[in-house]
C-alpha cells in the first residue's frame, strides 16, 4: 500500500453496515463501490462518498473498481463466495461475523484465502471495545494481581414479545441458532483476548421468548489451559442499570488475587483491592460515537494501519476458527448435558 488513500469496495448494506460506513468515511477511504440486494439502498450510501458505482453484482464490482479492501458486510450465508471471488482477485478481505454459517464454511474460507495469499480479517469489534481494552491492559500491569475468573452476563433486554428484533435485525428471530451463534461468540472471543486459550465449555442453553426460533438465554462455564475459569451468563429478555442498554450490553467482574475489576452497562469501570470495601474508578478515556465505544473505528483503522505496514492483523480468519470451535463444543455440551474439551 502507498499513501494514498485505500480504495474500498463494500458489499452489504443492512443494519449494522451504518457503522462500517460510518467509519469507512470518518477514516477517508475512497470508496469505489457498493454492491447490495437493494440498489435503494446502494445509492443512498453512494450519495454519502462522492458517488461511488452501485452494483447488484458482486464479481462485476470487483472487476470494474480494482479496489484495495473489500469489506464483506452481508449475511452468512453469502460469506464464503464472497470470500472465493474476492481471494481469486488477490484482494484483502475484511468479513463481518458471524463468519460464514458452519465451523466447515469457515475453514474453507481460511483456505482460499491462505492458498490466494490474501489477507483475510474477521469483523470482530468487541475486543476493540475500549473498555476492553483498558480491563486487558490493567489486568497485565498487574492490578488485580493473579487473575482468577472472569465473568459477563449479558442482558440487552430487546428480545422480550412477538416484536423482538423486528425493529432492528428481523433475521434474528429465524436464527436457529441465536443467543451463542450471534452474540456469544463477541464474549468468546473477548474471553480468549483476556484470558487465553479455552479448553472446555459446559453449558446450558434455553428459549424464553416462544417467538423466536433458536435459543436467547444461557449459562456457560470456560476453562482455560493456564486454569483460568470463566462464566457467561446471558438473557436478552432481562436488561441491566445503563443509559444506552446496548453499550456494553452487560456487565462484567475479573476477579484476582489482589483485588476485583468490575464493568458496569455505561462503559465505567472500577477497581477494588483486596481487603478494602470501596472501589476506585478507573480513568481512561473513550469516545462515546458510532457503535460501542466507537469499536468498529477502531478495528476499521487497526485493517487499515496494518495494510499499511504498521503492525499484523489482529483477528485473521484462523485465529477466529477457535472461536467457532469453541462455540461449536458449547453447542455439542448443550446437546449432551455434559462437558465438552476442546482438542
Amino acid at each position: 500500500m502507498n499513501d494514498m488513500p485505500v480504495r474500498l469496495a463494500t458489499v452489504g448494506t443492512g443494519y449494522f453496515s451504518r457503522f462500517h460506513y460510518d467509519a469507512w468515511k470518518r477514516l477517508g477511504v475512497d470508496l469505489v463501490g457498493v454492491c447490495s440486494l437493494s440498489l435503494g439502498e446502494a445509492d443512498a450510501v453512494a450519495k454519502d462518498f462522492s458517488t461511488p458505482l452501485t452494483f447488484t453484482d458482486f464479481g462485476e464490482m470487483l472487476d470494474r473498481t480494482n479496489p484495495d479492501l473489500v469489506d464483506i458486510i452481508s449475511p452468512p450465508p453469502t460469506h464464503l463466495d464472497f470470500i472465493a471471488a474476492t481471494a481469486e482477485r488477490g484482494i484483502p478481505i475484511i468479513c463481518q461475523k458471524p463468519f460464514t454459517c458452519t465451523l466447515e464454511e469457515a475453514r474453507e474460507a481460511v483456505k482460499v484465502a491462505e492458498e490466494a495469499r490474501v489477507m483475510l480479517a474477521v469483523h470482530e469489534n468487541f475486543r476493540f471495545q475500549p473498555w476492553y481494552q483498558e480491563i486487558k491492559r490493567l489486568i497485565e500491569k498487574g492490578a488485580i494481581g493473579e487473575p482468577y475468573q472472569i465473568s459477563f452476563r449479558l442482558r440487552p433486554g430487546d428480545g422480550q414479545g412477538p416484536e423482538a428484533y423486528l425493529n432492528r435485525q428481523p433475521y434474528f428471530q429465524k436464527m436457529e441458532r441465536f443467543l451463542i451463534h450471534e452474540t456469544a461468540i463477541h464474549l468468546i472471543d473477548v474471553f480468549r483476548f483476556m484470558f487465553g486459550t479455552i479448553i472446555s465449555v459446559n453449558a446450558e442453553l434455553s428459549r424464553l421468548n416462544p417467538a423466536i426460533k433458536g435459543e436467547d438465554a444461557g449459562l456457560i462455564i470456560f476453562n482455560f489451559e493456564n486454569g483460568r475459569r470463566g462464566l457467561f451468563d446471558g438473557n436478552r429478555l432481562s436488561d441491566h442499570a445503563a443509559e444506552n442498554r446496548r453499550l456494553t450490553m452487560g456487565e462484567m467482574l475479573v476477579d484476582g488475587s489482589d483485588g476485583v475489576i468490575r464493568l458496569d452497562g455505561d462503559g465505567r469501570i472500577t477497581l477494588r483491592r483486596f481487603g478494602e470495601n470501596h472501589a476506585q474508578t478507573v480513568n481512561y478515556a473513550w469516545e462515546n460515537q458510532g457503535f460501542a465505544g466507537d469499536s468498529v473505528f477502531r478495528l476499521q483503522k487497526h485493517i487499515l494501519d496494518c495494510l499499511h505496514g504498521d503492525g499484523s492483523v489482529m483477528n485473521t480468519g484462523r485465529e477466529y476458527l477457535a472461536n467457532i470451535r469453541v462455540e461449536e463444543a458449547v453447542y455439542r455440551s448443550h446437546a449432551a448435558g455434559e462437558r465438552i474439551l476442546l482438542s
